[in-house]
């Protein structure tokens, strides 16, 4: 039976004036009697906690708690019972909820009529029980004061979860950035990884959606780098001509050097140390609330950081591609032969490469490698380097060195470039049929950057002049070319690169002797 104090709440008055509110916190009653759950709903229905309503739900026995708390995993507060269907049927039910759904967050408020049937000390201590009260102690206020407490509880809670949940998958998405790769991919990556926490972070709806775009800033020169949603495609990015109010934006967090936040944007700027500066805007179809906006503040760090690591990269891999460059133009001079020799088999081999079907990064490392192939001929001596006449067996047993010698220059080192280069250079003379040198290497055993810059090499080697020979015509050269195909060459490669041969010829008419 109900006891008396129970139906003789204290009338508080409270106004509805109309609020729009954003969802709900869910309140389960959990009674055996009717009574309880009409005077509880009564008391708190006016009830509002942040911007929130309570949706009540109601449970008469412990084994219908348990299913609705198991359907309703974000309950916020339970109104608990101790004695439903059994004596101790509301205990049983906390222990469940603690125990068997490892749910840490909701706040149990154990109610007894019958304080003697679970002593207060004990069950909170063996329960995780929040709150104790006896019905007999219950008003209005007392029970307003006792779910208000413990809404703002679990909402701390919940704030403390999301938080840790956030800087663990900051951590984890961090990873992502950090991987070696380009401007362009790094710059795709950000705007996933920011998607991907600001969906999962708190206050975020089902229908959350975004959009963005990065832009990079260069000796006041900026560029469009990627772009998603209603930002996926936009090359022409200016401050002149793109919408003013984003400009604006984007233009105050360079000039603040800062991440500037509105309702539904924020606007990123992040300058490495070489004088380079990334940028970035995105946008959401809702409010940031502050805790995303730390979110994005402490992933910042990290992408300022990855982002440093990538231009201080590139500028490593521009350095190592110069000095590259500029040893194979040396060599190529040394021997009486244009710089342009080298450049010509670069741009060729990657135009190859690629229709080949490999990959940008390796496409971008044969060009980048290939320069060197004739390294090796540093350590042959000028006469026979540059004799106007036929080679001597002797002399051409030497000349023929020149691979191993390049091999032996380049091997030493841990670079992706200049392991690829000492490849190259020891392989550049092997011929598919395995009557090349110095290995006689068959077929796919030799590697398909020494193949692919073979074949490229003997053609721009026959159609310009050399010391010991005029240019070819192109139609001579082709014709070699299609002779050796399956002899010398690797008939796959000779195949893609007559199919390209206009895209070729443009490359060879962009960098004349």
């Amino acid at each position: 039976m109900i006891e008396s104090e129970i139906m003789a709440f204290t009338e508080d008055n409270y106004q509805n004036n109309q609020i729009e509110y954003n969802e709900s916190w869910k309140l389960i009653i959990a009674d055996d009697e009717e009574e309880i759950h009409t005077v509880t709903q009564m008391v708190l229905e006016d009830t509002v906690f942040e911007n929130k309503k309570i949706q009540f739900i109601s449970a008469f026995s412990g084994a219908e708690t348990i299913r609705l708390i198991t359907e309703n995993p974000d309950t916020a507060v339970i109104l608990l019972d101790v004695v439903m269907e059994t004596d101790d049927a509301g205990l049983k039910v906390a222990r469940y909820i603690r125990e068997d759904l490892k749910n840490n967050l909701v706040r149990i408020i154990l109610r007894t009529g019958q304080p003697g049937q679970a002593p207060e000390r004990k069950v909170i201590t063996e329960y995780d029980i929040n709150d104790y009260k006896e019905k007999t102690e219950l008003t209005a206020q007392k029970l307003y004061t006792a779910v208000l407490s413990s809404l703002r509880s679990y909402r701390d809670l919940n704030i403390i979860e999301m938080n840790k949940v956030n800087l663990e998958a900051i951590i984890n998405n961090s990873g992502v950035l950090f991987e070696t790769q380009g401007l362009v991919s790094f710059s795709s990556n950000v705007l996933k990884q920011l998607s991907i926490l600001l969906a999962n972070s708190y206050g975020s709806k089902n229908n959350y959606s975004f959009s963005g775009f990065t832009l990079s800033l260069v000796n006041d020169t900026i560029s469009f780098l990627t772009g998603t949603g209603d930002y996926k495609v936009l090359p022409d990015f200016s401050f002149d001509t793109f919408d003013a109010e984003i400009t604006g934006r984007i233009k105050h967090a360079i000039e603040t050097k800062s991440i500037i936040f509105g309702n539904h944007f924020f606007a990123g700027y992040f300058a490495s140390e070489l004088n380079t500066v990334f940028i970035i805007y995105f946008t959401t179809n809702r409010d940031i609330v502050e805790t995303e906006k730390n979110i994005i503040r402490i992933f910042s760090t990290n992408i300022l950081a990855a982002y440093d690591n990538i231009i201080l990269n590139k500028e490593i891999i521009d350095t190592q591609k110069e000095i590259i460059l500029t040893l194979g133009e040396v060599v190529e001079t040394r021997s009486k032969e244009t710089a342009y020799h080298v450049k010509r088999v670069a741009e060729i081999s990657r135009i190859v490469a690629l229709k080949m079907g490999i990959d940008e990064e390796s496409s971008e490392l044969i060009r980048m490698a290939s320069p060197m192939h004739d390294v090796g001929k540093i350590g042959i001596p000028d006469a026979i380097l540059n004799k106007p006449a036929k080679l001597t067996f002797e002399e051409f047993e030497l000349i023929k060195k020149h691979t191993t010698i390049g091999h032996e220059i380049l091997k030493s080192s841990n670079r992706k470039i200049l392991q690829a280069a000492s490849l190259i250079a020891l392989e550049h003379h092997e011929w598919w049929d395995g009557s090349g040198y110095p290995a006689q290497l068959k077929g796919t055993n030799i590697h398909i950057y020494s193949r692919i810059t073979a074949l490229v090499d003997v053609f721009d080697a026959l159609l310009h002049k050399r010391s010991y020979k005029d240019a070819w015509s192109i139609d001579q050269v082709l014709e070699f070319i299609k002779m050796g195909s399956g002899t010398q060459f690797d008939p796959d490669i000779v195949r893609v690169f007559l199919k390209n041969i206009d895209i070729i010829l443009k490359i060879i008419d962009s960098y004349p002797d």
